[in-house]
């Protein structure tokens, strides 16, 4: 699920605000797996991820927020509906995987 939110982001084509500063979305994935390693012995699941590593600057305490098609929102709420979309998309291969056919 993590790989899959750092792809996320780095292919997003969105723009990542970070201490008043705006970067381009392959930056704030080089930022956010930075910081996922500074934090790796404290992460364990996505949400942590997210909470550690993608929500607010340690430095200022500011939240990051994202910029997608003039939309702007925090990036812990961006994250966590993709990591929602993830989840589904999960779930719904593996209902729809042959051996879970309940028609024969």
């Amino acid at each position: 699920e993590i790989a899959s939110l750092l792809l996320f982001v780095e292919q997003s084509g969105c723009t990542f605000i970070r201490n008043g500063k705006h970067y381009d979305a392959p930056e704030a994935r080089k930022h956010i797996a930075k910081k996922y390693n500074y934090f790796k012995d404290r992460i364990h699941t996505a949400e942590e991820f997210i909470h550690y590593s993608a929500t607010k600057s340690t430095m200022s305490g500011q939240p990051y927020r994202v910029v997608c098609n003039g939309e702007g929102m925090t990036s812990s709420d961006w994250l966590l509906a993709e990591l929602d979309k993830v989840r589904t998309t999960i779930l719904e291969e593996d209902h729809e995987t042959p051996d879970n056919n309940t028609d024969d």
